[in-house]
């Protein structure tokens, strides 16, 4: 019997019994499945958890947590070698977005607001896929990837993500540094090629990126989005202007950034408008909508991921908080039309298989590599909130040694 055939039997027989159907069976490399045991003893992890939002204190150590099973057709279970501390995980710590999150969590994920485990990306190794995943990894496969964010995170020994959100890892890259892009990257991605359409329809929905010879202005370029938007942009031969702190110009440079300004240097700043009128101002600095309008330079758009969105709807509800939502949306556009400017647009993270593919591909050409900050072992993990608290990172904040 072919080994097609066997697969087209095996999946058939697995389905007259649902207990079972997460356990996928594959020819090739994916034959080495390796069941997961029953023994309470080995469906046990450590990871770390909070049962209230508030500030690192709140962060709990905990052992004997119950593993995370597959409960969809497309999910993968992995366990995990190395993960990060991102901005969003502080934000969320403590209760931003809690409202809307939590619906989703809800709905989606099917599971209660606490105990909650955050982490938004990771690099580590598949244990178990789903009969409905794709074929672009498989058990045992070394991986990178992202949580939504509805869903438990990875700062935890292990995590189950949708297949959409994990590929194959690259090579050339360290476990530290696969741990390092995604999240960051997939931010930077959307807000050029979903929000901005650098480079049209095509950009947004595949992997092509494009751009050349657009010119954007990058606000905050030392940053983990920041210096991955720089690396993106430039690998599209896009015109890249950027902002950042004295210290970090040389690096900034180094990134591939066509003239690079101090933020706090006003005659700097000023220098910026002989290069207008920018494609995209993209605000990888936190600065948020308000600022388009303090500005003195033209521009056609500019994105930023400091959002009010779900803040307004933490504070005055979802009904009140999205009537709030179109009002600074429209208060915000008049004043920056008003004065020349241009569209003020929300970028967001956008967990996209398109955009893990560009990622993937630029790292591969060794056009795109993270920056590190520092790094902390699993047990120093609220060190490492403290340091994304303080701010000023030059790249990412990783946490490795967790299995």
């Amino acid at each position: 019997m072919s080994a097609l055939k066997l697969n087209r039997l095996a999946k058939k027989c697995f389905s007259l019994f649902p207990n079972y159907s997460t356990h996928q069976i594959r020819t090739g490399k994916e034959n080495r499945c390796n069941e997961i045991s029953h023994r309470s003893s080995e469906l046990k992890m450590n990871g770390w958890q909070i049962h209230n939002y508030g500030n690192c204190e709140e962060l709990q150590y905990a052992t004997g947590l119950r593993m995370p099973l597959i409960r969809n057709a497309n999910d993968c279970l992995v366990r995990i070698n190395t993960t990060t501390v991102n901005p969003i995980d502080v934000a969320m710590l403590g209760g931003y977005g809690s409202k809307i999150i939590n619906m989703l969590r809800c709905q989606e994920a099917k599971s209660i607001e606490f105990p909650l485990i955050l982490g938004r990306e990771f690099c580590g190794t598949v244990i178990q896929c789903g009969m409905g995943t794709n074929n672009k990894v498989g058990v045992g496969d070394r991986v990178w990837g992202v949580v939504p964010l509805q869903m438990n995170g990875s700062h935890a020994q292990y995590v189950i993500v949708p297949d959409y959100c994990i590929s194959t890892a690259p090579a050339s890259l360290s476990d530290e540094q696969a741990a390092s892009v995604l999240y960051a990257g997939l931010t930077a991605w959307s807000g050029l090629y979903i929000t901005g359409r650098l480079g049209g329809l095509c950009g947004a929905i595949s992997s092509s990126g494009g751009g050349e010879n657009k010119r954007v202005l990058v606000l905050g370029g030392a940053g983990s989005v920041g210096s991955i938007a720089i690396q993106l942009l430039k690998s599209q031969k896009v015109n890249v202007l950027a902002t950042c702190s004295t210290d970090a110009i040389e690096t900034v440079k180094n990134l591939g950034a066509d003239y690079v300004v101090d933020y706090k240097n006003s005659e700097e700043m000023q220098s910026l408008n002989k290069f207008g009128p920018f494609d995209i101002v993209l605000d990888c600095a936190g600065q948020g909508a308000e600022v388009s309008s303090q500005l003195n330079m033209k521009f056609h758009q500019y994105i930023t991921f400091s959002s009010p969105i779900l803040k307004n709807v933490d504070n005055h509800g979802i009904g009140l908080g999205m009537i709030k939502n179109v009002t600074n949306f429209i208060e915000t556009n008049t004043k920056s039309i008003s004065k020349k400017g241009g569209l003020v647009k929300y970028g967001f993270f956008v967990p996209a298989q398109q955009g893990i593919e560009l990622i993937h591909r630029l790292v591969e050409k060794k056009q795109l590599l993270p920056l590190i900050d520092s790094t902390f072992t699993f047990d120093r993990l609220p060190h490492a909130f403290e340091r994304v608290q303080n701010g000023h990172l030059r790249g990412k904040v990783v946490i490795n040694s967790i299995n």
